[in-house]
């Protein structure tokens, strides 16, 4: 029942603060207009996971590593950049389990489309005012074995 309140609080976030998401072309009946949203709703929070369970792995496993609260919360409030070709840059912090004083910075890209994982920056909290600047690409992964 939670997720299914989440999932709506997502929908009702996008229809209320995004309606600029339609790109051109898009679906004429409302309730077309409306599965729509559902599929970004589910496609951010996928990408959201993939980005936190890259940073992860990364890192050295859930034993050593916790990304930051916003990262496990509903997907809209999770620190994120649609960078408008499919692809969406995560930008958050993390450090052992239990942190009060976050010590690594993640940079994660997740393509939307055919959901490759992208470990853009990975290491030292950069600038601890939260201006963030993309680095180059430190590592590449795979495509997530699950289907879309």
């Amino acid at each position: 029942m939670k997720k299914l309140y989440s999932l709506g609080a997502m929908v009702l976030v996008l229809l209320i603060a995004a309606p600029g998401l339609a790109q051109a072309g898009s679906p004429q009946t409302r309730e077309e207009r409306i599965q729509m949203l559902i599929d970004q709703a589910i496609a951010l929070n996928r990408a959201k996971n993939l980005a936190r369970m890259a940073a992860e792995r990364e890192n050295g496993g859930l034993s050593v590593y916790q990304a930051e609260a916003a990262m496990h919360g509903p997907s809209v409030e999770s620190p994120f950049v649609d960078n408008g070709d499919g692809t969406l840059t995560f930008n958050f912090v993390g450090g052992p389990p239990g942190f009060t004083t976050p010590t690594i910075e993640s940079v994660v890209t997740v393509n939307t489309i055919d959901w490759t994982i992208t470990m853009d920056y990975n290491g030292p909290i950069r600038n601890p005012n939260g201006n963030f600047a993309k680095e180059s690409r430190i590592r590449k992964y795979a495509p997530a074995a699950r289907g879309n």
